[in-house]
């Protein structure tokens, strides 16, 4: 008999391509969100449209699921997720809380929360010359307002489950996903999603706006490395909190430019510094990914960004905000 799987924000865009990858695995699934996903269908084998911060949907979700791979959440890029502190804790930690208690009462076998590098102290990440953050720093704690706070709570709500229930909880710390079939306008869009559409708009010799000097630093991970990574630590033993992205640091500037040469275009970058910009360099440390799975993402950013800005670019063409190749 398959596997039983829930998939929490199965509308969104980590989660869709999750769905697609247990789907393959053989899992049966069944998705979650308040909307459907917004570029195609969801391939899940039944897909609910629950609010999660109720816990009666909460329990909804789970009745007769094995596993549950939690990915809701209230999130979005750095513009957002630096203007509405209140909401997105609020609303986060209500979904988080009672999907948690939700998944133990209907006796799930396993639990992921899916956490975020915003759970990492500030002082740490002033420099965009960055040391990579390895688990143990999150502590003493100084996690980004709202968001990161949130986040580094409901890790140690796992580990009370964990401990006091015997309820096998996984978390796992993602480090700025990008990839085909994400948001990529509207303020809830990330770096690589918000330059390739600003790149697939512009004319070549155009000027483009760039948040902050462009010197603030980080690394990204194609949502190919990170479903297969999430799949990697549910399947593992290991019950604490893991990074999953890649070490491979850029400027956002160089992102500009790598999207630039995709695109073929040449461009100048305005800089806007009244723009937030986030942490000032922020790199993940796989070590013990790397000692707990024997992997570790291996997608090159210039390799995955070609398809991502691709998509992007045939998508604002499709609305006829691009025009058609001669």
């Amino acid at each position: 008999m398959a596997t039983r799987a829930l998939v929490t924000g199965a509308g969104g865009f980590i989660g869709h391509h999750l769905v697609k990858h247990l789907v393959d695995q053989g899992y049966w699934v069944r998705g979650v969100d308040i909307k459907h996903p917004e570029y195609e269908p969801s391939p899940s084998h039944e897909f609910q449209l629950l609010d999660l911060r109720r816990f009666d949907n909460c329990l909804i979700a789970t009745r007769g699921i094995d596993e549950v791979y939690h990915l809701a959440a209230d999130m979005g890029g750095i513009g957002y997720i630096t203007a509405f502190h209140a909401e997105i804790a609020r609303n986060s930690a209500m979904i988080n809380i009672h999907m948690l208690e939700a998944a133990r009462i209907n006796a799930a076998e396993r639990f992921l929360f899916s956490s975020s590098a915003c759970v990492y102290p500030m002082y740490l990440q002033k420099s965009p010359d960055v040391t990579n953050l390895k688990e143990d720093d999150a502590y003493p704690a100084e996690p980004e307002e709202g968001y990161g706070t949130e986040k580094l709570f409901m890790e140690e709500l796992c580990k009370y489950y964990n401990e006091d229930y015997s309820f096998e909880t996984r978390v796992v710390r993602f480090h700025n996903v990008y990839g085909p079939l994400g948001t990529y306008e509207g303020g809830k869009e990330k770096a690589p999603a918000a330059i390739s559409r600003k790149l697939a708009l512009a004319n070549d010799g155009d000027e483009i706006e760039v948040w902050g000097d462009g010197e603030q630093t980080r690394s990204f991970m194609h949502v190919d490395d990170c479903v297969e990574g999430i799949y990697r630590i549910m399947r593992s033993d290991y019950p604490h909190p893991l990074n999953l992205g890649t070490d491979e640091l850029v400027t956002i500037n160089e992102l500009v430019d790598m999207v630039a040469e995709i695109s073929d275009k040449r461009i100048t970058k305005r800089h806007d510094l009244s723009k937030p910009q986030g942490v000032r360099g922020r790199n993940s440390d796989n070590s013990r990914l790397r000692e707990v799975l024997g992997w570790e993402p291996g997608i090159p950013l210039r390799e995955g960004l070609t398809p991502t800005y691709r998509w992007i670019e045939s998508e604002l063409r499709t609305a006829g905000r691009v025009p058609q190749p001669a």
